[in-house]
């Protein structure tokens, strides 16, 4: 069951780089930045860490200094974990957010979305008043 122990693993990264993103000095690295996933290859050399931005115009900005802050955030995430290879972080934009958002608010749209039903259009919702 190696596919467990690298779930477990990559949890493990996961919480661990959210806490450490608090001690960045970067100044590029700021506003609501959270870790959502992180995806570590089998060989445990690589980690794809996967990054949400509240402020999407920032996102590239945000990139770049974790980038650069990559070296300190490897050395303490080996720190912190046991394993026999500490991964090299490879950072990753991660839109889902936005993505499930648009579709909310396209599945709220009533002209977007028709009722299943034409006959239930004169029942109106109690949300809707």
């Amino acid at each position: 069951m190696p596919s467990n122990r690298i779930g477990r693993i990559n949890e493990e990264i996961q919480r661990e780089l959210a806490s450490l993103l608090r001690t960045v000095k970067d100044p590029r690295v700021h506003g609501m930045v959270s870790i959502t996933a992180v995806d570590t290859t089998s060989d445990l050399r690589y980690a794809k860490v996967y990054v949400s931005v509240l402020d999407q115009s920032d996102v590239n900005e945000v990139l770049k200094g974790l980038k650069s802050a990559g070296g300190y955030l490897r050395r303490e995430l080996g720190a912190a974990l046991s394993l026999r290879y500490t991964p090299e972080l490879v950072f990753e934009r991660d839109d889902s957010m936005a993505k499930g958002a648009h579709i909310l608010s396209l599945l709220r749209d009533p002209e977007v979305v028709k009722p299943a039903n034409p006959a239930n259009e004169h029942i109106v919702l109690d949300e809707e008043e």
